[in-house]
This record gives structure tokens, C-alpha cells and sequence, in this order.
């Protein structure tokens, strides 16, 4: 069984000796007060909250799974009382509003905390994580007084938040949902419809669980212009949030599911239940991407951790388990790390999860730039969320997912053997590429409207930060980072423009492009921050007593050498057109 230790001296090197957090919080008011202590003890009680409260209950939580009787339903043992501590310590409201109970802690700090749960029992890590989506939404959109009630309730765990969005006929085209809203002479509304895939829709966690619901009112405008956002209550409560009766929301059943089985993945029906508007109405879809952006990241952290916590059960299995003769070895049995072929996998996965959490933490400091920087830094930072987040959702996730594939694979057998914990990881990982967005949706979304919709704008500002860096870093020590980035680049830019000038020929061309796009995009941008932290760790090599900064830089060449070069066969696919993608006519797919 792969224990899980958090990654705090990597995490510390990225924020504070790659991205330099501690300045970057000092010069933003709302972060001033976040200095190099209060994040290094937030760090260190999330790495023990993690690792001693919430990975203990990783493998029994898989085996026993969520329980559905009669609308209810159980979480596995341990799951409630752990749930009730991650709350009172404030965990859900870390990057929160204070004005509300939050700690207001930025999204460059929070995101690591994110990434510790994630790794520890993804399963878990959905409970909360609903939670704290859910609350951005509200603390953006809703009125003061459903913020006043629902915050403190969400930040201190006492209630719980969740999403619902999909519907049986409606998964990636939300505008075609038919969940209704009815108006009410009070003010309120009469919410009616199915909501399926709702991931907590109903647990035993907590007292009372607050729906934030897509429909329609009556009058709506077709399509996803006509979509509202609605606050429904599991049970009804009056202004100080004192229970009442049961509202008319029921979980039908639960989805018996291949990974994340102590998650509960809820059919919702709502027949008549008691609702409110958030915000103005038809602007529900544009609500719910406050928090479904966050989600996003959130997702792509869910990723990484199950690859972290991969990587870790792979090396120690590597360094214990003996086989065969590494060539030149003197011993008559080593360890399978001295082995070739275990050490591409291991560093394979090593490279993605550091890379990955870099990338991660990029986009954190976008999000605080956006949220708490100057006028010009908020468009900035807005500009490259938006460009980022289908990266972060789908890179991530992928890159996560084959990581655990390695690291089941490094142990053999036995990583197919449940006990060991390896399989559970490929199961429960497997999930992050298709939820929030399948993978392939956000490559569309990455591709249409984020590349081509704006001439390439805001792809051209990321791709000159990155050329610009490649230019002033001129030490020679560099040159063998930079060279192949600088490369990479040059072939970003021929690449993009090609996919305009074939989609101006053929209307598939973007589909067709779109998944190796966004995974061309994904390498070069994981390259920019291996260039980033090998630039870090040479200016660290003289002082490395542990050798941390000679692995870091051996890793970043592994990434340039054997990784980045996968650019080049998704650029010859790219190029290659639609056409071998969309002449075989329907019928002839069967045999």
C-alpha cells in the first residue's frame, strides 16, 4: 500500500525560490499579510492533516464504498468524523472571504493544499472541494444576504455545497437542459428535473447541503442564454439557518462507478423543490464558470496528487525490490531502480508531477493576479486563466493519469494486485479526464475559443512572455534549457498558424487538431517552467547539501531530452489534416 508523504520541500522550492510568493504577496494588499511563516506552518499542518487524518482512509474507503438506502446515503467509515475535523480547522474557508469567516489565503498557497488532499484520497477530496466551489460562486453572485447565511456554514464544514449541472440528454450542451424554475408570489421559485452525475449530491457528512441548480424559467431565451442559477436548500431553514423540514430534492439512487467508489455520484430529482434565484436571470451559466474555473484547476490537482502519490509508491517499491543484473553491475542481484527501462518510467513520472505542480502554481498566481492585482494586472491575469484552464484541466489530468499507469506498471503483478494500492490509483484518476469537461471538450474549448476566436491573442501574450525569458536568459549554463524551448516556440507558432490556415479550408480541421494542440501547448508550457526551475536551481547548486538541485536539474534535462520531443510527432499528426479522420463513412466502422 503506497503511503503518502507531501512533497513539502518541492513545494516550498516552487513558491518561493522559482516564483518568489512571498514578494508577490507582500506588493498585493489583500495578501500582505501572507509572509514565508504563516505559509510554511499552513504547509506543514496540511501535509500532517493529510497524510495522518485523511490517506489512512484512502484503501478502506475504496473497499467500502458509499451505501444508498431509500434516498439516503452512508459514507464509508471514518469518512464523517475526518470531514468534521478538515472543517473546524478551517481548511474549506483557507482561501475564503474574510468578511465572511474565510482566511482570505491566496490561490498560489491554497492550491498546494489542494494538491496534499487530492494525493491522500481523491475520494474524500471531492467533499470539500464542492464546497469550496460552490462558495466562490455564491461569495461572486449571490445576494448579501445568501452569503451572510450560507459562507460561515460552508467555510466551517457545518453544511456542504455541490454543483448541479448535467442531465441525462444534456452533458457538454447545457443549453438544451429542461430542469424548470416556477416563478412564486414570494419570491421564491418552484424548481423541477433531473440532475444526474452529481458528485455528493447526497452524503451524511454534514447537517444540510446547499444545491446550486441550472434551469430554465419560463419565459427563458433558447439555449444556454437562458439558463438561471438557483440556491435550493436540502432542507428548509429560516434567516439564521435553523432547520426545518426536508425540501423536495431526493437522491434516486447512486452510480456504481469504476474509481472514487467512497464519492457519492448522485442521481437528484427535484419535484417542486424551494428555490432562489443567484444573481439576475439567464446569466446562470456564466455564474456557475466561477466556480467551475476553479474546479478546473481543482481537477488538474486532483491529477498530479494521484500521479505524486504514484511516484511515491513506485520508488520505494524500486528501491526495495530486487531483479536481475543491471549491465556493469558487480552484484549478482540490484534493485530494478539500476534498470533502464524503470528508471524512464520513474523519472517519466517524476518530471510530470514537478512539472505539473509548476504549472499549477503558474496558474495559481494568475487567478491572485486577477483577483486581488492592479487594473492592468487583473486583465492580464484574466486573460491568461482563460487560456490556462482548459491546460490545467485536461494536461494535468492526462499527464496524472499516465503517471499512475507507470507506477502501477514499475511494480509488475503486484501493481495489479489490489492490496498494494497501485490499481486504485489508475481507477481513481481515470475520472479527472472525463469530469468538469471531458479532456476532449477542453481541447475544443483550449482550441476555438481560447486560440482561434481572438486571432490568437492571448496566445501570442503567453508565447512572447516565454520568448521574451528565452532571449534575456543568456548564462551558458542555460543554454541547454533554453535552446529546445526557444525550439519549441518557433514550432507553437508554425503549428497554430497552419491550424488557421487549414481551418479557413476545411471545417474539421480544428477538431481534428484540437486534442494534440492543447497536449503541444501542455509540453511547452511544462517546458517553460522546467527552464524556470532549472534557472532556480543553478543559482542554489553551490549551497546543495542534499543534492536536491543536482536531481532538479538532471530532472529538467530528462524532461528537454526525452519529453519535450513529443512536440514534434503531435506537430507531424496536426499537420497531417482531417482527412484520415473523416472519409471513412459511419457504416463502415463495423467489421
Amino acid at each position: 500500500m503506497p503511503t503518502y508523504s507531501a512533497p513539502l520541500r518541492d513545494m516550498r522550492f516552487v513558491l518561493f525560490e522559482v516564483f518568489d510568493a512571498e514578494a508577490l504577496w507582500a506588493r498585493l494588499p489583500a495578501t500582505a499579510e501572507v509572509n514565508r511563516e504563516l505559509a510554511d506552518a499552513v504547509l506543514e499542518e496540511s501535509a500532517k492533516i493529510a497524510g495522518e487524518l485523511i490517506a489512512p482512509l484512502n484503501s478502506s474507503g475504496d473497499e467500502e464504498g458509499v451505501q444508498w438506502h431509500d434516498g439516503d446515503v452512508t459514507t464509508p467509515a471514518g469518512f464523517k468524523a475526518a470531514f468534521k475535523t478538515y472543517g473546524e480547522s478551517g481548511w474549506m474557508g483557507l482561501s475564503g472571504n474574510p468578511a465572511y469567516g474565510g482566511q482570505g489565503m491566496p490561490k498560489l498557497l491554497s492550491l498546494m493544499c489542494e494538491e496534499m488532499l487530492s494525493a491522500a484520497n481523491v475520494a474524500f477530496a471531492l467533499y470539500p472541494g464542492l464546497s469550496i466551489g460552490a462558495s466562490l460562486s455564491i461569495d461572486a453572485h449571490a445576494s448579501d444576504a445568501q452569503k451572510a447565511l450560507y459562507l460561515p456554514k460552508l467555510y466551517s464544514g457545518e453544511w456542504a455545497g455541490v454543483m448541479c449541472l448535467t442531465e441525462a440528454h444534456a452533458g457538454s450542451d447545457l443549453g438544451i437542459i429542461r430542469t424548470r424554475a416556477e416563478p412564486q408570489a414570494d419570491g421564491s421559485y418552484r424548481i423541477s428535473g433531473t440532475k444526474i452525475f452529481i458528485t455528493g449530491g447526497e452524503q451524511d457528512l454534514t447537517a444540510n447541503i446547499a444545491y446550486l441548480v441550472l434551469a430554465k424559467l419560463p419565459d427563458a431565451p433558447t439555449g444556454s442564454k437562458g439558463i438561471s442559477l438557483f440556491l435550493v436548500s436540502k432542507f428548509h431553514h429560516d434567516t439564521d439557518g435553523v432547520l426545518g423540514e426536508r425540501n423536495a430534492v431526493r437522491c434516486g439512487s447512486i452510480e456504481h462507478k469504476m474509481g472514487i467508489h467512497a464519492s457519492s455520484t448522485c442521481v437528484l430529482n427535484f419535484d417542486d423543490a424551494t428555490g432562489y434565484l443567484i444573481g439576475e436571470p439567464n446569466k446562470g451559466l456564466a455564474y456557475m464558470f466561477t466556480m467551475m474555473n476553479y474546479e478546473r484547476l481543482g481537477v488538474g490537482l486532483q491529477g498530479l496528487g494521484c500521479g505524486e502519490r504514484s511516484y511515491q509508491g513506485a520508488l520505494a517499491y524500486a528501491r526495495d525490490r530486487l531483479q536481475g543484473r543491471a549491465p556493469g553491475s558487480k552484484n549478482t542481484i540490484d534493485p530494478i531502480i539500476a534498470h533502464a527501462d524503470v528508471r524512464r518510467m520513474l523519472l517519466t513520472q517524476k518530471a510530470f508531477c514537478e512539472g505539473g505542480r509548476a504549472f499549477a502554481a503558474y496558474v495559481g498566481i494568475q487567478l491572485d493576479l486577477a483577483k486581488f492585482g492592479s487594473d492592468a494586472e487583473r486583465v492580464r491575469g484574466e486573460n491568461r486563466v482563460a487560456l490556462l484552464t482548459p491546460i490545467a484541466k485536461a494536461f494535468l489530468t492526462d499527464k496524472g493519469f499516465d503517471g499512475c499507469v507507470l507506477g502501477q506498471q514499475i511494480l509488475g503483478g503486484h501493481g495489479y494486485v489490489r492490496e498494494w494500492g497501485m490499481e486504485q490509483l489508475v481507477r481513481d484518476a481515470r475520472i479527472a479526464q472525463i469530469y468538469e469537461g471531458t479532456n476532449g471538450i477542453q481541447a475544443m474549448d483550449f482550441i476555438g475559443r481560447k486560440v482561434l476566436a481572438n486571432g490568437g491573442q492571448h496566445l501570442m501574450e503567453m508565447r512572447t512572455e516565454i520568448a521574451d525569458f528565452c532571449n534575456a536568459t543568456t548564462a551558458a549554463e542555460m543554454s541547454e534549457f533554453i535552446q529546445p524551448l526557444a525550439a519549441a516556440v518557433a514550432v507553437l507558432e508554425a503549428v497554430t498558424y497552419r491550424i488557421i490556415d487549414d481551418a479557413q479550408k476545411n471545417a474539421n480541421a480544428v477538431g481534428a487538431a484540437a486534442v494534440e494542440y492543447l497536449h503541444l501547448f501542455g509540453h511547452i508550457m511544462y517546458a517553460y517552467m522546467w527552464a524556470l526551475m532549472a534557472q532556480a536551481a543553478l543559482a542554489r547548486l553551490s549551497g546543495d547539501g542534499d543534492g536536491f538541485y543536482a536531481a532538479k536539474l538532471q530532472t529538467a534535462r530528462f524532461y528537454m531530452q526525452r519529453c519535450l520531443p513529443q512536440i514534434q510527432a503531435l506537430r507531424a499528426t496536426i499537420e497531417a489534416g482531417p482527412d484520415a479522420l473523416m472519409t471513412l463513412p459511419p457504416e463502415q466502422f463495423a467489421y
